[in-house]
């Protein structure tokens, strides 16, 4: 490879969230340890991002900062080269970050009280954003067929039909299952949607890492008049490893619905995002292809070795298939334990510092979130340890 993913960073004295959540969790935790949680990546940024935001700093003012026409230009060009999605400038609204934007959402479309559809398990701060805003969870759980997670549509429609429940918000792909929604499968969420006008938040953060043989299509490729009733969440962040920049593009062709939506970000006084988070933004449009390219390489390469070291050294737990993100779904319900016994037993006996399954709702229960966009070897002593570990069970 041309870009180096093997050199891991000790980020535990630079304010990563990630290492600092586990340091919390476990004071005296050994100085090698490396994080499985928190959906950032121990992965270097790109030499572009970082090389052009010397140069930028060099030259420019960190005043109050819009977006710029070649700021806009490089997320028109970035959808339409690897989404074959045309999009207008006029319909990009910046935010900072897609979860803040998720709860802005809720509140300017719903009023309290009001439904919300989630698809569980699903990442941990959809339910924040409904419940925090004095609106109502409304699960649609995901079917399990044996290791292939799939959309209950009957349910969902049951569900949409109900007048109180206005949005459907909708993790695509999918985290933390990894799922890569089919063309034909959104076009069935789509028009359950459509019937019973249900307003969709389309949470594609991780659209552009899908993995060799699998195929995203954006929500609001679909049709015109899907694009019409649906925001689509997106952002360099996961991509990129740019998360500390708290920039995203929700891109919103409905004019009503974009008014609406920028009206209900000025509510909270929201302005502008970071000078810095639109030019790392840019650069990564413009100048990343490549590493890009190289990363879902490195991934593709890490989600492998999970399944092949599972199914030989650990075959009590279920590796389930990663379609897209960089986050592996792992079943340890035939250890037995319970949530408490698990987590306890990861972090005590294991140093192992993944996302518990139940924070993804009671159908993660048993389950464990991994991150492997890390060097490969740090991937592998994390898997030593679990083997390790899942021996000693064995011979209890």
């Amino acid at each position: 490879m041309y870009y180096d993913f093997e050199t891991l960073i000790n980020r535990s004295e630079l304010g990563s969230s990630k290492w600092l959540g586990m340091i919390q969790k476990k004071p005296n935790v050994s100085k090698e340890i490396v994080p499985f949680s928190v959906a950032d990546m121990e992965f270097k940024n790109a030499p572009e991002i970082i090389e052009g935001l010397k140069e930028y700093l060099d030259e420019t003012i960190l005043g109050y900062t819009s977006p710029t026409e070649n700021y806009l230009d490089s997320v028109v060009n970035f959808m339409n080269r690897h989404h074959n999605w045309e999009i207008d400038k006029s319909w990009i609204v910046t935010a900072p970050g897609v979860v803040p934007a998720l709860a802005h959402a809720i509140r300017g479309f719903t009023n309290p009280g009001d439904g919300v559809i989630i698809t569980t398990p699903v990442y941990y701060p959809f339910f924040a954003c409904v419940t925090m805003n004095n609106r109502v969870i409304v699960e649609n759980p995901l079917v399990d067929n044996e290791g292939h997670y799939e959309i209950n549509f009957e349910d969902l429609e049951l569900k949409a039909s109900n007048a109180k429940n206005k949005i459907l918000l909708f993790c695509s792909p999918h985290n933390p299952i990894g799922r890569v929604w089919t063309k034909d499968e959104l076009e069935k969420v789509a028009a359950i949607c459509l019937k019973y006008d249900v307003l969709i938040i389309s949470d594609e953060i991780h659209f552009d890492l899908i993995m060799p043989g699998y195929e995203h299509t954006v929500m609001a490729t679909l049709s015109d008049e899907v694009a019409d009733k649906c925001i689509v969440c997106t952002a360099p962040s996961k991509t990129f490893n740019l998360a500390g920049m708290q920039t995203s593009n929700l891109v919103i062709k409905n004019k009503n619905l974009r008014e609406r939506m920028k009206s209900a970000m000025l509510e909270v006084a929201f302005l502008s995002c970071g000078t810095l988070g639109y030019k790392a933004c840019e650069l990564a449009y413009i100048r990343c292809d490549l590493w890009l390219e190289e990363l879902i390489m490195k991934i593709n390469e890490n989600k492998n070795i999970v399944e092949e070291f599972c199914k030989e050294h650990i075959p009590e737990i279920k590796v389930y298939p990663l379609e897209g993100t960089y986050l592996q779904w792992l079943d340890l319900r035939a250890i037995g334990l319970n949530n408490e016994e698990l987590e306890k037993a990861m972090i005590e006996d294991c140093e192992l510092f993944f996302d518990e399954g139940y924070i993804f709702g009671e159908a993660g229960a048993g389950f464990e979130r991994i991150n492997i966009a890390c060097p490969t070897d740090v991937l592998l002593e994390g898997l030593r340890r679990l083997a390790k570990w899942a021996e000693t069970k064995r011979k209890e």
